[in-house]
């Protein structure tokens, strides 16, 4: 167990050194935003590469849309009829012609097979400019459930609240219907379009990144400097093991060189 601590308490310091880009000693807002996007990025191009190779059959360093469609639909699509009376086959009905969608929008080619980055597209397109629509009507068909092209606020309140027969809604609830009407329904019609949900799931004006650095720096700055030492972050470290400054505590399981 102390060899455990004493190994996470050096890769600890590695990481800190690795934010702090000018080696000043202190981490600043701004280095610490620039450390989360590139652990971001590189979570998502780690989770390429670890299933690469359960779609790339041919192993020809591209993934088609036919490896992908028997990789994942093949089962369903070999045996048609297993599913015909259960609660998967609406969902294989539903998610393949989905996929396909979003497959050729990653397509930018349009040669009907990804490249490790039209793939990386494919499988987070809320990263990819050009994939962004994808995002948008993927949630409006999630959320719209009468199928109008709508989402109204009840539609919007079941997604993320569950109604029990007669009982009353919790607060957040009701906090949560004011968001709606006051800064969601942007037009004041009692629904979102197309256009409101992109401004509420893809805000321009809002970094996530910079949010979360910002928290992590007002919630550890001890002397109100603007910016850490490793003894303030040491002080507060639950609270970075639990942010993706150390990618939710994982890097601290890594080697320096994987950092």
């Amino acid at each position: 167990m102390q060899v455990l601590i004493i190994a996470l308490c050096f890769n600890y310091r590695k990481i800190v050194d690795r934010i702090d880009s000018d080696g000043d000693g202190f981490v600043t807002t701004e280095e610490l935003k620039t450390w989360i996007k590139r652990v971001q990025k590189r979570y998502i191009y780690d989770n390429v590469a670890k299933v690469w190779k359960d779609y790339d059959r041919d192993k020809d360093d591209k993934i088609s849309w036919e490896e992908y469609k028997q990789a994942t639909y093949g089962y369903y699509l070999g045996n048609p009829a297993e599913f015909q009376d259960s609660s998967d086959h609406h969902t294989f009905k539903k998610m393949l012609p989905r996929d396909e969608r979003r497959f050729k929008a990653a397509d930018l080619n349009g040669d009907q097979t990804a490249t490790r980055e039209e793939f990386t597209a494919f499988l987070h397109p809320e990263e990819f400019e050009h994939m962004k629509e994808i995002v948008v009507l993927e949630t409006l068909e999630d959320i719209d459930k009468n199928g109008d092209g709508f989402v109204d606020q009840d539609e919007y309140i079941a997604d993320m609240f569950s109604h029990e027969e007669n009982g009353p809604e919790p607060d957040w609830v009701l906090s949560e219907r004011e968001q709606f009407t006051e800064f969601r329904d942007l037009n004041k019609d009692g629904k979102l379009d197309k256009d409101e949900i992109r401004h509420w799931i893809l805000p321009q004006d809002y970094d996530h990144a910079q949010a979360e650095a910002r928290h992590l720096v007002y919630e550890s700055d001890k002397n109100r400097d603007e910016k850490l030492t490793k003894e303030e972050i040491l002080e507060n470290w639950n609270m970075f093991v639990g942010s993706q400054a150390t990618n939710y505590g994982e890097d601290l399981t890594k080697n320096h060189d994987e950092l």
